[in-house]
């Protein structure tokens, strides 16, 4: 289920499923909201998004208001979570899947946000969009490579490429400077050549693995699973939690994997992800891409999941095609 396209003068909804907006400061609050007005989007904010506890969120019940309510409301056309954290998944139970399937919208976000998009495709079949928080788009120096990549997702039905920044950030998202360090980027690194077409399931490795044996996770038969993790899981977590998911039946049918540039905290390294996918055997023969676009560094692009894509690596060459509205 494929959700309309937005256009200018649509009501963008900015909600908190997970960590409360108070979190973020007012001024990087004010120029995303600048930012999206001036693409001529309107921007409302849900009741509760700055209330918070000793958790740094709000209740089960005052989150699910505003997560239902943005869905119900016919004036808003899109969603857009404040920020990540850890607690989306406390959701999961009590989401009115049916008014979510009656009233089909974009939903965009990330990091732990993915909980409740792999529930929403898996309970609905609504597309949903792995790419930038509302908080995201207010940094201090803005990325040309993420709005024009969360434009290009959101507003038409065009097939589209994944291309490669010209450079890369690991500042913090939330730290308000100018003077971001900025690292060259080529192409994406191959770890495993092949060419494979299937269905974009991921998001945040972490969170994906908590719907484990759950109801809420979709099936890997004929995915392209895309796969980034944080600072938090260095690379034992890494293949900890790769290997787990591998082990899912439906695993088998994987057509290709795409792997998101890694926080240098994690303390991962390029020759250590090589080894790891080639020491999994149920890997073999599936193309696997590493360092792409999407995450926790700077800049990201907007994935549909759900959507289809075409992956193609070989002989150094590398191309991700995505078809949103197949």
């Amino acid at each position: 289920m494929f959700p309309a396209r937005l256009e200018p003068g649509d009501e963008i909804r900015v909600i908190a499923p997970s960590t409360s907006m108070a979190l973020v400061k007012g001024e990087q609050l004010q120029l995303a909201k600048e930012r999206l007005e001036n693409l001529g989007f309107h921007v409302t904010f849900g009741q509760h998004v700055e209330e918070h506890d000793e958790f740094f969120s709000t209740s089960v019940e005052h989150r699910l208001e505003d997560l239902h309510e943005a869905f119900q409301d016919k004036q808003v056309k899109a969603i857009l979570t404040a920020v990540g954290g850890y607690n989306s998944n406390q959701l999961l139970k009590e989401m009115d899947y049916d008014l979510i399937k009656e009233h089909p919208k974009i939903l965009c976000g990330c990091g732990d946000i993915t909980a409740l998009q792999l529930a929403i495709y898996r309970k609905t079949g609504l597309i949903t969009y792995y790419g930038p928080h509302f908080s995201t788009l207010g940094m201090k120096v803005p990325s040309d490579y993420t709005m024009q990549c969360f434009l290009e997702a959101l507003t038409n039905d065009a097939p589209f490429d994944i291309e490669p920044s010209k450079q890369w950030s690991d500042d913090k998202w939330h730290v308000e400077k100018e003077d971001r360090i900025y690292y060259p980027q080529s192409d994406y690194d191959i770890l495993q050549d092949g060419e494979g077409e299937g269905t974009l399931v991921g998001g945040h490795l972490s969170t994906l693995n908590l719907l484990q044996g759950t109801e809420f996770m979709p099936s890997l038969k004929d995915a392209v699973l895309f796969l980034e993790d944080d600072e938090e899981c260095h690379p034992f977590a890494f293949d900890r939690q790769l290997q787990s998911l591998l082990h899912l039946p439906d695993a088998e049918r994987i057509k290709a994997i795409i792997i998101g540039r890694f926080q240098k905290n994690s303390n991962m390294t390029l020759e250590a992800l090589k080894k790891m996918i080639l020491s999994k055997k149920e890997l073999k023969g599936v193309p696997v891409i590493a360092n792409v676009n999407f995450g926790h560094t700077d800049p990201i692009a907007t994935i549909p999941i759900g959507g289809q894509a075409s992956i193609h690596a070989e002989n150094g060459e590398v191309s991700i095609s995505v078809y949103p509205n197949s």
